[in-house]
């Protein structure tokens, strides 16, 4: 097994049976050179200043097999905490901060469900899982799900009726939270969007119960292996970018500034490896799964899925993404653009219509949470939306 610098390390395989992402001109990815122009421009913009959007963030956008745009910027680590008084996070001197990389690895935070329903999909082409099944089926100690019947799609388009979460970090022990969980009922109407966490949590209970394995090598055995996503893993990830500095009373946990550990609490409080949140990657990486899901499910000599699956996954309302949604996706949204965002400032939309990807992975929570601020990431695809030639 590698160690946990090797895995959060990006890496190539070997030679591919077919086309993989390569480097190549706007020109080339069938996309327009002025608009990346602008692109590019508004990404360098989102780091600078005393309170930029983001400390650090890194960008990947194309087209078909080609990477047109991948850009770094800012720093992965430039706050030693934050100062409550000053409203102002506390800098770092120059020479002790780590600047941001291409290979940058960040916290995916919610872009983790998308790795959790692929994983459900996969069981569910594999004849292993049922979509309309019955929670209970699997899971018959989980005595509201079973109650309530609710079933393997509403976890996956978040129509259970769950409440958005539960403080599993203020549980004291693992069985602790495993009985908030069995015992929490659907607050909403069955049928009706809420969306939650507890979706993909319970999700990973069936999966591990049905496959008899941890979400974390589900993820890495039928996903991230495969494909070559050599950066993308549960943490701990020792060089990933610098999120928050916790503290109550803005945070839910006292942890102080977070650096490779998952900075979501709940997640945190579960040992890491959660059906919600987890997951850390870099922007090469994500766009290997994006056009791994564009492409039918296959990327080089791999299939992780099915091309009827992927269209499964991918038609509205969509198994775990979002789809159309014009507030992060700009004008990419509207022809069935699907993808998701991360309470870290992460963010991936594809487009099958156009065969475009955008990744925007960012630490906008380092050093302190704030509410999230959705226009640079529609910004960023209605730039790429509008540079496809012949749109």
């Amino acid at each position: 097994m590698p160690s946990l610098e090797q895995a959060c390390d990006y890496g190539g395989g070997g030679e591919l049976s077919a086309p993989r992402l390569r480097t190549d001109t706007p020109e080339r990815a069938g996309l327009d050179p002025g608009e990346l122009r602008h692109l590019v421009r508004d990404f360098h913009v989102l780091t600078t200043g005393g309170r930029p959007w983001a400390p650090g963030a890194v960008l990947v956008a194309g087209r078909g097999p080609v990477i047109a745009v991948e850009e770094a910027s800012g720093w992965a680590v430039r706050y030693a905490s934050y100062d409550p008084e000053a409203d102002a996070g506390v800098e770092l001197p120059p020479e002790a901060r780590v600047p941001v990389r291409t290979d940058t690895p960040f916290d995916l935070a919610s872009l983790t469900k998308l790795f959790t329903a692929v994983a459900a999909v996969q069981q569910i082409e594999r004849g292993t899982l049922g979509i309309d099944a019955r929670v209970g089926a699997y899971l018959p100690d989980f005595t509201a799900a079973v109650t309530h019947g609710i079933t393997v799609r509403e976890l996956l388009t978040h129509t259970s009726g769950l409440r958005p979460e539960l403080p599993l970090h203020d549980c004291d022990a693992d069985e602790d939270r495993l009985d908030l969980l069995r015992a929490e009922p659907p607050v909403g109407v069955p049928g009706t969007y809420t969306y939650s966490d507890l979706n993909p949590l319970l999700l990973q209970h069936v999966l591990e119960r049905i496959t008899g394995r941890p979400l974390d090598v589900l993820v890495h055995e039928g996903i991230t292996r495969p494909l070559g996503m050599t950066s993308t893993r549960f943490g701990p990830c020792p060089g990933a970018a610098a999120t928050e500095d916790q503290r109550r009373p803005w945070a839910k946990a006292d942890r102080g500034m977070l650096r490779g550990v998952v900075h979501d609490e709940n997640a945190w409080a579960l040992g890491g490896v959660a059906g919600h949140a987890g997951l850390f990657s870099t922007a090469r990486d994500l766009a290997i799964f994006c056009r791994a899901l564009l492409a039918g499910g296959a990327y080089g000599p791999a299939r992780i899925l099915g091309p009827d699956f992927v269209e499964l996954l991918l038609t509205p309302p969509g198994l775990g993404f979002a789809i159309d949604q014009k507030w992060f996706m700009g004008e990419l949204a509207g022809r069935g653009a699907a993808g998701h965002t991360g309470f870290t400032g992460t963010s991936l939309v594809l487009d099958p219509a156009t065969d475009t990807f955008v990744v925007l992975l960012a630490n906008t929570v380092h050093p302190r949470r704030r509410p999230p601020d959705n226009h640079p990431r529609a910004e960023a695809a209605t730039r790429v939306a509008r540079a496809v030639r012949g749109a």
